[in-house]
């Protein structure tokens, strides 16, 4: 396991959150932020962080995984919303050398995207060079944009 001086996530859940950009702090919550994941070239690509160093969902407590749940559900919506996307894919590796900390993917899914992009194939948008990346100033305006939506009060 990481300790939180070499691992990524710890290290950026650390720093005050109001000197975070935005597109590090769309939503920070008692167990998870969110931030827009910086290697995609698909804008509005988030990531929902732990906020302690975990390497598996089996490693939440009842509190951070019932958060986590109603997390994902509204970041689905504002992303529905905001980009008319057709549903949203959410996913959990975190296996990639430097990001073994807990993290997990939601990913909207537009109508347009091309059937041989879909589903796993998505994460070929994580795997191109960082001249095609969304430009961070989109990922801190899709951050404002998300971070101001109307929050659905839930079920």
């Amino acid at each position: 396991m990481l300790s939180g001086e070499t691992c990524y996530s710890c290290a950026t859940n650390q720093a005050e959150s109001a000197g975070l950009p935005p597109r590090e702090r769309i939503l920070i919550g008692d167990g998870w932020r969110v931030a827009h994941a910086v290697t995609a070239t698909m804008p509005g690509w988030l990531v929902v962080i732990a906020r302690r160093h975990v390497v598996s969902l089996a490693d939440l407590t009842a509190a951070e995984a019932a958060e986590l749940g109603l997390m994902t559900w509204r970041l689905s919506k504002a992303l529905t919303r905001a980009f008319g996307c057709q549903k949203t894919y959410v996913a959990c590796f975190a296996e990639a050398t430097g990001f073994e900390h807990l993290h997990v993917h939601v990913i909207p899914r537009s109508p347009d995207l091309p059937a041989d992009a879909r589903g796993p194939a998505v994460f070929e948008h994580l795997r191109q060079p960082e001249s095609r990346w969304v430009p961070q100033a989109e990922m801190d305006r899709i951050a404002t944009l998300l971070s101001t939506q109307p929050s659905d009060p839930g079920p």
